[in-house]
């Protein structure tokens, strides 16, 4: 199974709980940056299972590495803001807050996943493009942001919560407020090379099974 950084630490828990239920099957998950995830399976490397948030998979399904009619969704995940531990904390209850506490900031950091593309826009959105051009740090595919903001070099950071909640160094200032929260549903499809199909078929039953609700929301994430 191959999988974006924001799934890793879920899947890695889920998947603890699946070989313990069906302890002949194990299953491997690598996990890496989003667009590095894609690429790897568009240039044919084996593997059953990918999760990838839902516009990856549907392009991934699109140009015949997946297989569509396998897809479920898994889990919605929204994004936080996050500055260094020892940093003063803004508020970010209103959009209005996200916007000053933006133009505050010495700096930006943001993803290259699906959140920094939204962030990226929301910029546009306020008229900040040219702004804030400069002072924007997007995360090689793979880094965390929350790193970024511990080692201090972006001031405020704007990734998937389910990154930045168990970082050390940084302080989550919380979701981002719900006029301008950015959700991204991850899923789960089968390859097409897949030569397990009966034993992917059942761990992604699990996967987006009732059992496994109370872990999604341990990790920041709510059933899909």
């Amino acid at each position: 199974m191959i999988s974006s950084m924001a799934t890793q630490a879920l899947l890695s828990d889920l998947n603890q709980q699946f070989q313990a239920i069906q302890p002949d099957t194990t299953v491997s998950l690598v996990s890496v940056g989003g667009v590095n995830a894609a690429e790897r399976v568009q240039a044919g490397e084996a593997f059953d299972v990918v999760v990838l948030a839902a516009n990856a998979i549907e392009q991934l399904s699109a140009s015949g590495q997946l297989l569509a009619e396998s897809r479920i969704d898994l889990a919605r995940s929204g994004v936080a803001l996050a500055v260094r531990a020892d940093s003063p904390a803004p508020a970010i209850e209103t959009e209005a807050q996200v916007k000053a506490a933006v133009l505050a900031a010495a700096s930006v950091g943001i993803s290259t996943g699906p959140s920094g593309v939204a962030v990226t826009a929301l910029f546009e959105r306020w008229g900040l493009a040219d702004t804030l051009r400069n002072r924007t740090v997007t995360a090689p595919p793979g880094v965390a942001v929350g790193s970024l903001v511990a080692s201090g070099e972006v001031a405020l950071g704007f990734q998937q919560l389910s990154e930045l909640k168990d970082l050390p160094g940084i302080t989550v200032l919380g979701p981002l407020p719900s006029a301008i929260q950015i959700i991204t549903t991850f899923s789960a499809a089968r390859t097409v090379a897949c030569e397990q199909p009966r034993e992917v078929q059942a761990l992604l039953a699990f996967l987006a099974s009732a059992a496994t609700a109370q872990i999604k929301q341990a990790h920041g994430m709510s059933p899909a």
